[in-house]
């Protein structure tokens, strides 16, 4: 007996950080979920599994409108006509409480309640299979301690939507032990919410498959599903199984070597050939940084926007499937040597040494992040928010800065020429 283990479906959820540019394949990105989806139920057909496990987080949250539902019933069909049952939990993303809009199910379908534990079971498989839907987005109580206790004679399963002991970034829902887990009885526990694939416990078996497909910068790397072989009431072999379609990577790429911009730019590029090569044959989404003491500095931070869109070019001009640039971060610095620089006996010096002090000064930079609080009032929301938000009031945010003002400060003395 096979079966498929997959979660965080995220249907129609759109992929966040994408610029739009020239050429930005932006069509291929918009429909990546259902993609990924499709080769999931292409997958379970292909392996000839007895059912597929989908623990949570199918949906993104309610529908914009009915198109996302019939999508999810013809893809359930298919699975229907190839003999295929299917087995859901709901998670915070589609909790009841979350999804107003609902369509009729095919017969190959359980979606388990979320009022209390419901258990499936298989007797032509000899399985058993015990889960719990969310009734609401935020789940504070622990589901799992309230699941049965396996029955011996069968192979027993848990589906389960969890942060398990805790998994940050991931917020904090039905939390559970390891040892909660264990204490069931079951072989397999399938768990969702967490978008990293991670194999917990062997011994039952405990894993997170990870999301089907990355949604931006920070879910990098291959994502899909696990494929589970059962025999005689033993797991046999567990495999990550890639379904992804559009690959996210953070390319960093040490220009120190680059005598100028358009040797970083060559180096760039090549790193972006080796990533793509990398992908097996699927649409990379990379942010790429800059990095190093370089010679190319200069010319780069003159004119930054200019060897950006020579950047992207670069990235359009790949053979397909291509990449797409999510956002390029000239981090590079000028070939000072910056102990050298320390050591001035002069106003340049003088205030070096106080930045560097800094860093080992956190009640300084405590207060200095307060006397940012009006600077705070007057950005606009949008620098606030989202993944790369700027909040000058938190001193975790200035000491992340330091090394930025140490490096603005000596190309503005510097360059109006100090010694070097």
């Amino acid at each position: 007996m096979k079966f498929l283990h997959a979660a965080d479906i995220h249907l129609d959820s759109p992929l966040r950080g994408l610029e739009r540019y020239p050429d930005a394949p932006v069509d291929e990105a918009r429909n990546a979920t259902r993609q990924a989806f499709e080769n999931l139920v292409e997958l379970a057909i292909a392996e000839e599994v007895a059912f597929v496990l989908l623990a949570g987080d199918l949906y993104d949250g309610d529908w914009r409108d009915y198109n996302t539902g019939l999508f999810f019933v013809g893809q359930m069909n298919r699975l229907h006509r190839a003999g295929i049952q299917v087995h859901l939990v709901s998670g915070n993303h589609d909790a009841a409480s979350q999804i107003t809009k609902n369509l009729r199910l095919p017969d190959n379908v359980v979606h388990y309640d979320h009022r209390r534990p419901q258990t499936v079971t298989r007797n032509d498989l000899g399985v058993a299979i015990h889960g719990q839907s969310f009734g609401s987005r935020s789940v504070g109580e622990n589901l799992a301690a309230g699941y049965p206790v396996g029955d011996p004679a069968l192979f027993n399963i848990g589906l389960l939507h969890t942060s398990l002991d805790g998994r940050p970034p991931h917020d904090d829902y039905a939390p559970c032990s390891v040892d909660t887990l264990r204490g069931k009885g079951y072989r397999y526990w399938a768990l969702g919410h967490v978008h990293r694939r991670e194999e917990v416990s062997r011994d039952p078996w405990i894993v997170f498959p990870g999301n089907l497909q990355g949604r931006h910068a920070r879910e990098t790397g291959p994502k899909g599903c696990t494929l589970v072989a059962v025999e005689d009431g033993e797991v046999r072999s567990v495999e990550a199984r890639d379904l992804d379609v559009l690959r996210w990577a953070v390319v960093r790429v040490d220009v120190a070597a680059a005598g100028s911009a358009d040797a970083a730019v060559e180096s760039v590029r090549l790193a972006l050939e080796r990533e793509l090569g990398a992908s097996d044959g699927r649409l990379v989404a990379a942010r790429v940084l800059l990095e190093g003491a370089s010679e190319a500095h200069a010319e780069l931070s003159r004119q930054p926007e200019r060897w950006i869109h020579e950047l992207r070019a670069q990235a359009s001009a790949l053979e397909s499937p291509g990449v797409w640039l999510e956002k390029i971060e000239i981090r590079t610095r000028r070939p000072v040597d910056l102990a050298r620089q320390l050591e001035r006996d002069d106003a340049l010096g003088d205030l070096l040494r106080g930045i560097a002090g800094l860093e080992s000064a956190p009640l300084e930079l405590e207060g200095l992040a307060e006397q940012f609080a009006d600077l705070k009032s007057k950005l606009p929301v949008e620098l606030l928010s989202g993944e790369d938000a700027l909040d000058p009031t938190q001193s975790n945010v200035l000491e992340a800065s330091l090394p930025d003002v140490v490096e603005i400060l000596m190309g503005r003395l510097l360059d109006e020429g100090g010694p070097s």
